[in-house]
């Protein structure tokens, strides 16, 4: 018996704590929605419109803030209490923000293959963008070779930032010591043939 009291008794199982279940802000109305989706992304409804659309990616807080303007739609209600036809012209507007906005608020003015002004938003960003990198590697512009070769692109300093591979942490005095070093039995070696 004493053999059995001294063993350690056995661990309890770890139990996962439960999630929390979202909390219903005081001022949500009957049709609240915890979760909108707009724009192929999931907006938590608790946020104000402004700042829910910001979670899109190419909206910012300005944009978001002339999306809600020109839908018509309150920048501080928040976008769980929207009914279905206001979120529905949200997204309309959204995919319309190229003609609506001013030219110099967009984010791809002038765009190289149409000309238009466009204002990208979602998985487009993405996808341009590597379109635009992969046309800029097939015409060997120093642009295209700089990705090419994973160098900075805009005209950074490379001397002493962005170092990779065997360059980092050289310091001077050992390199200088070392090319010392190979000299002098380059020249002792010299002198032996002679």
């Amino acid at each position: 018996m004493a053999e059995e009291s001294s063993k350690p008794p056995a661990p309890a199982e770890a139990v996962a704590p439960a999630p929390k279940a979202p909390v219903r802000p005081p001022d949500a109305k009957e049709n609240f929605r915890y979760i909108v989706r707009l724009a192929n992304t999931d907006i938590n409804g608790a946020r104000s419109v402004v700042y829910g659309l910001t979670t899109v990616s190419g909206v910012g807080v300005r944009v978001a803030e002339s999306v809600s303007d020109l839908a018509g739609v309150s920048r501080t209600e928040r976008i769980g209490n929207l009914t279905e036809p206001e979120t529905e012209k949200l997204e309309d507007i959204l995919s319309k923000l190229g003609d609506l906005l001013p030219p110099w608020m967009v984010n791809r003015p002038h765009d190289w293959e149409t000309g238009a002004d466009m204002h990208l938003y979602g998985s487009d960003i993405e996808l341009r963008l590597r379109d635009d990198i992969n046309r800029m590697k097939m015409i060997r512009c120093y642009r295209g070779i700089r990705h090419e070769q994973g160098q900075k692109v805009r005209g950074q300093r490379t001397r002493s930032n962005g170092r990779t591979g065997l360059t980092v942490g050289v310091i001077k005095k050992t390199a200088i010591a070392a090319a010392k070093a190979a000299k002098e039995e380059e020249g002792g070696k010299k002198e032996k043939k002679e």
